[in-house]
């Protein structure tokens, strides 16, 4: 035997050896689990009582006649509902037509049976999108994890959650647009009311500053671990430590930005120029970055425009792509930011600096901050996962078989 031929036939040994060797390797914890699908009613109880609060908070300002504040908190809460019942109804349609063009197999579990394009649009001009994604998920989750009787192979048990966390996912990622859109904004009218505006406070101003924290928060969790677990190539980061530093990276980075933003519009409301300046800046980074996450072109800008208004507040991975550059560019025009809000509210409004808030608020700011970006560099140092090698295409992970689906959860922004 020739040494070419030897050396071919060893390393041809050696890949079937490592092939089987990884087969037999414990697979990553990807069940949909009972807690897993408790912890989804979570989500949708602090959703519903979020809207809730917002709603009533309104009618109080109505009944007050402050219609200014009665007409933005409605704002943001129908902005929220819009964009994501938009999104919701595109991804469905989307799912329905890929299941429709391919005549073999069974239903995609990611469409609804039954269910004509028709009905799907009615029941999200009702706003009834994100409820339906909710039915949809904790049905097909409950017959799974609770009832099933059915015996799965160790691939189609793989398949079966796996589908189960994309649909998660779909859901998590209209929940996050959700929470920047209506919860972040109402965060900032609340407390632009509670501090500069010397108003009596209410316990239900109180609740509905509560629950657009729980329900960012919840977001923030929910869609990192959901959309983590969607994806085979991609390692799951453990509960416990790794979570709680994400967690309290993001909510002190975005709290000291709404505190900073709320100062900036105690100085002059007039501030919201600049605020929108900064919403077109995030716009035309992602319109820069050419994103491709939908497959119409007016759905790509609106995407683009929601993309922009998230990275008001925090940074996200926008494509997938290394990001050290940007979002070191964008922490330091962050903590300038932070340093530039309080500075100019002492200056320019001498009479502010006796307000009882006025400490508490920038001692927020500067702890927040400080505690934001030294869990953000622990985070990406030691705890951030590690992007998986490719694996073989016969593995249980189907990564062959792309689909619209896949391929939307692929460009998800990436935590």
């Amino acid at each position: 035997m020739s040494p070419g031929l030897l050396m071919t036939n060893i390393k041809q040994s050696t890949a079937a050896f490592l092939q089987t060797l990884r087969r037999k390797m414990p697979q990553p914890d990807i069940q949909y689990t009972k807690l897993r699908w408790l912890l989804t009613i979570v989500g949708l109880v602090l959703y519903v009582v979020d809207i809730c609060t917002d709603v009533g908070l309104a009618l109080k300002y109505f009944r007050e006649k402050h219609f200014v504040w009665t007409a933005l908190t409605l704002v943001f809460v129908l902005v929220g509902l819009l964009v994501t019942q938009i999104f919701s109804y595109a991804w469905y349609r989307d799912d329905m037509n890929e299941f429709q063009a391919d005549t073999v197999g069974e239903p995609s579990i990611s469409t609804i049976p039954g269910m004509s394009t028709g009905g799907l649009a009615v029941l999200h001009v009702f706003g009834m999108g994100i409820f339906t994604r909710y039915y949809h998920l904790l049905n097909k989750s409950f017959k799974v994890v609770w009832m099933t009787t059915k015996s799965y192979t160790v691939e189609e048990k793989t398949d079966v959650h796996y589908d189960l966390f994309g649909l998660a996912t779909d859901l998590s990622m209209l929940k996050l647009f959700e929470a920047f859109l209506e919860s972040v904004p109402q965060l900032l009218l609340q407390l632009y009311i509670l501090l500069g505006q010397n108003e009596r406070y209410s316990v239900l101003q109180y609740l509905s500053l509560a629950f657009s924290f729980f329900n960012i928060a919840w977001s923030l969790v929910d869609y990192r671990r959901c959309m983590r677990r969607s994806h085979p190539h991609i390692t799951e980061m453990p509960s416990g430590l790794p979570t709680v530093v994400y967690l309290l990276y993001k909510l002190c980075t975005i709290t000291s930005h709404i505190l900073s933003y709320t100062l900036l519009l105690i100085l002059s409301p007039f501030s919201m120029i600049a605020l929108t300046v900064l919403w077109l800046l995030g716009t035309t980074w992602a319109n820069v970055l050419q994103t491709d996450f939908c497959l119409s072109r007016g759905l790509e800008f609106l995407y683009r425009a929601v993309v922009g208004f998230i990275l008001s507040f925090t940074f996200f991975n926008v494509k997938g792509q290394d990001t050290k550059v940007a979002m070191t560019i964008y922490y330091i025009f962050y903590v300038g930011m932070n340093i530039l809000a309080p500075s100019l509210l002492a200056l320019l409004k001498p009479e502010l600096q006796t307000a009882v808030y006025l400490v508490p608020v920038c001692g927020l700011i500067v702890g927040g901050s400080v505690l934001g970006l030294l869990c953000l560099v622990l985070y990406y140092l030691l705890l951030h996962p590690r992007e998986k090698q490719q694996r073989v295409s016969d593995e249980v992970d189907g990564l062959g078989k792309e689909t619209q689906t896949t391929r939307r959860m692929r460009n998800f922004l990436q935590p």
